[in-house]
C-alpha cells in the first residue's frame, strides 16, 4: 500500500472515531431529578413570561418596587438574609434567572427563533424577561439590585430601558471582568453535535466539590458557611434539566459592551463591594462608581463577593438609607 493512501485511510479512521463514536456513546441521565414545582417553598410563585416559567418570591407592599437579581450559580436563596428588611421599604420581588434556581430550563426547540440571541439564556433575552416580569406584575419602574452577573443584567436594563429603572444597586457587579461573548468560531464549536452532546456532562461538575469551592471562594471567611448554605445552593441542582440549562446558558454568552456605555447612565446608583472579593476585584466596583455619573461607592471591610449573605448588617446599613432617599 502506498504511503499516501495509507495516510488517507488513517485520517479517515480518525475522523470516524472523532465524529461518529461520540454520538454513539450513551449519556447516562441524572437520577432523582424533580419538576421545579416539587422543589418549591411554601412562598414560591411561578409565572410565565415570554414562554419561560419563572420562579419568584414577593414580599412587602407599596412603593418602591425592588427587584433582586442573583449571581451565577445562585438563586432567590442568596437574598435570605436581607429580603425581609428590604420588604419594610416597599414591594420586594426576588426571581430566579434562567438556568438557575427553580425557574424552568427551556431546551432548544422550546423557544422561538433560530439565532443565539433568541435563547432565553442570552443577555438580551434576560433583559426582555425582566421587563416582561415587571409588565406581568404591573410594575412601571423598579429599583434593580443585582449581584455579580445579576448586576450585569441590571445595567443592561438601565441602558436598554432606562424608563423602567428607578435606581440601581450594584453588588460586586460583573462588568468588564464578567462573561464575555463567544467568538463565532467558539460558538460554532460548542454547538457542534459532538461537543453539544457532552456539554451537560462538563457542567455537572458544579454539583460536586467544584460547586462547594465556588461558594467558599465567594466568602471572605469560608469557615462561617454553615451546612444550610451549602444545602440551599445545592437544592436547584435537583431540578430536572438543570445541567442542560446551564450548558445552554454557557453557549449563549453575549457581551453587550456595557463598560463602554456606562457614562450614558443617569440613574441614581449605589455600588457596593466587599473589600476581599476574589471573584470580581474591588477595583471593578470602583471603576463602575467612577464611570456612572450619579453613582456612589460603599466598600465593606472583611467581606467577599456576596455581602448580602456574608455581611448583611453592613449591606443593609448602606442600602436601606439609599432606598429611602430615592422614594
Amino acid at each position: 500500500m502506498k504511503p499516501k493512501r495509507k495516510l488517507l485511510i488513517i485520517i479517515g479512521i480518525v475522523l470516524v472515531l472523532v465524529l461518529v463514536i461520540p454520538l454513539l456513546v450513551p449519556i447516562v441521565p441524572m437520577k432523582g431529578l424533580k419538576a421545579v414545582e416539587d422543589l418549591a417553598d411554601p412562598d414560591s410563585k411561578f409565572i410565565d413570561v415570554n414562554g419561560v416559567k419563572l420562579h419568584y418570591k414577593i414580599l412587602g407592599s407599596g412603593e418602591p418596587a425592588i427587584l433582586l437579581l442573583h449571581g451565577f450559580g445562585a438563586s432567590v436563596f442568596s437574598w435570605r438574609e436581607v429580603i425581609n428588611p428590604l420588604a419594610q421599604t416597599g414591594t420586594v420581588i426576588a426571581y430566579d434567572r434562567p438556568a438557575f434556581g427553580l425557574t424552568r430550563r427551556p431546551l432548544p426547540g422550546e423557544w422561538l427563533g433560530k439565532y443565539p440571541g433568541d435563547s432565553p439564556y442570552s443577555l438580551p433575552m434576560q433583559v426582555k424577561l425582566l421587563t416582561g416580569l415587571m409588565d406581568a406584575l404591573k410594575i412601571e419602574r423598579a429599583v434593580l439590585v443585582g449581584n455579580s452577573a445579576g448586576g450585569t443584567v441590571a445595567l443592561a436594563v438601565a441602558l436598554d430601558a432606562p424608563e423602567r429603572v428607578k435606581a440601581l444597586i450594584l453588588v460586586d457587579a460583573a462588568v468588564g471582568t464578567g462573561r464575555q461573548s463567544l467568538s463565532p468560531a467558539v460558538r460554532f464549536l460548542l454547538n457542534f453535535p459532538q461537543v453539544d452532546r457532552f456539554g451537560p456532562l462538563t457542567v455537572r461538575q458544579i454539583a460536586g466539590k467544584q460547586g462547594d469551592e465556588l461558594i467558599r471562594l465567594a466568602w471572605f471567611d469560608p469557615s462561617r458557611i454553615g451546612p444550610e448554605v451549602y444545602a440551599g445552593y445545592r437544592k436547584p441542582l435537583l431540578a430536572e434539566n438543570w445541567d442542560r440549562g446551564l450548558w445552554e446558558f454557557t453557549k449563549a454568552a453575549v457581551h453587550a459592551n456595557i463598560e463602554n456605555r456606562l457614562n450614558s447612565i443617569h440613574i441614581p446608583t449605589l455600588v457596593v463591594s466587599g473589600d476581599t472579593d476574589r471573584i470580581i476585584p474591588v477595583e471593578q466596583s470602583k471603576f463602575l462608581a467612577e464611570s456612572i455619573a450619579e453613582a456612589r461607592l460603599e466598600i465593606f471591610p472583611q467581606c467577599g463577593h456576596v455581602p448580602h449573605e456574608e455581611c448583611p448588617d453592613q449591606f443593609l446599613a448602606a442600602v436601606l438609607p439609599f432606598i429611602r432617599q430615592i422614594q
